[in-house]
This record gives C-alpha cells, structure tokens and sequence, in this order.
C-alpha cells in the first residue's frame, strides 16, 4: 500500500499503472479508521492493481479535484481516468469482493452491454442507500452517488424530477426509482 502526499503524487502514481485504488479517510473519524484498517486487511490480498491511501487531515488537494465530499471513500482509476467510488466502511472480504468484481469488469473483452448513466440520490443515515449501492456494485454497475444532505441544488432537483423528497432514489438513463425497487432497477439496468 502506498501512502500519497498530494494530487501530483497520485498523477505520478495513475500514469504507469492499469489500476489504481485510492483511498481516501480522515484519521480519527471512526468510520474512516474502520475502513483504513479494513482496506489494509483486504490488500495483501488484491495483486494486478495498486492500492494507495491519503489523509485528508494532510493531503487537502486530492478531493476536491475529484469532487469528493465526503470520507471515507474508495476511488478507482483504470488507465488514469476515476471509473468508480465506493463510500463507507466495508470488511476486508467486501474490499477484496469490489476489486475482484471491478477487476472482473474491466477485463471483459468490450463486448459487453453499454454503460448506463446511473446517479444514486443517498444521505449518510440512509440504510437503504447503502442496499442499493452493493447491489449496483455486486452486478458491476458504475454509478455516481450525491449525497442530497450536503448538494441542495441537486435535492431541489431530485424532488422536481420525482415529486418525492425521501432517499433512496435512483436515475438510470433518465427514469427515477424511488426506494429501493430491485425489480424495475434489475429490468433497467439489464441485471439477470
């Protein structure tokens, strides 16, 4: 596991490297101790791909390049460009499942279905949320996840699009699913 110090040291790190695993806590906050901890746990476990981790008591410059608003969270890189972030705390079988399965993922010979745009509206004290974020991830869905609680334009706009204010709710392609609909997101989404 590598220790990075700041935005350059990751684009140092991004640039030789197919696969790259960041990250990114706050020491002292119990959930990214829980997550560091367990995301050193799972790492001698996980070869072809390169973990690293930052501090964001030290590295101030990292997040918001990549428009991070809240630790901890995971991010992936394939090929230099951020593919997926995971947030929370997982055990290390989790970690070692996410990489596997982003590793699985990405070594499909491109003839697989076409990505969906797909954005999971979440809060932190959302139980539901979380369901719906290891479902798209078990299945190898990329999404990108607004935290509704701290983006009040995008909960403004979350509640004109579906007329609803509770989380969670997911866009695919366009259509909303409020709650978690495993059915209608498994149709959407093409998940057998």
């Amino acid at each position: 596991m590598e220790k990075i110090e700041s935005l350059n040291n990751l684009k140092e790190v991004l640039q030789p490297n197919e696969s790259v695993w960041l990250l990114l806590y706050k020491k002292g906050s119990s959930q990214s101790d829980c997550a560091f901890e367990n995301y050193q746990k799972a790492a001698p476990k996980a070869d072809k791909i390169v973990l690293c981790y930052a501090d964001v008591n030290e590295v101030r410059d990292i997040h918001p390049e990549y428009k991070i608003t809240s630790v901890p969270s995971l991010l992936n890189f394939e090929k230099g460009t951020l593919k997926n972030v995971v947030k929370g705390c997982h055990q290390p079988e989790q970690f070692n499942a996410i990489f596997e399965k982003v590793a699985f993922v990405s070594a499909g010979n491109g003839e697989g279905k076409p990505q969906k745009n797909v954005t999971v509206y979440t809060t932190p004290t959302c139980t539901w949320c979380n369901t719906i974020k290891r479902h798209l991830q078990e299945n190898g869905i990329r999404y990108r996840e607004v935290d509704v609680s701290k983006d009040q334009k995008a909960a403004e706009e979350m509640v004109r699009r579906s007329g609803q204010q509770g989380v969670p709710q997911t866009d695919i392609n366009g259509e909303i699913i409020v709650g978690f609909d495993r059915n209608r997101i498994n149709t959407l989404l093409g998940i057998n």
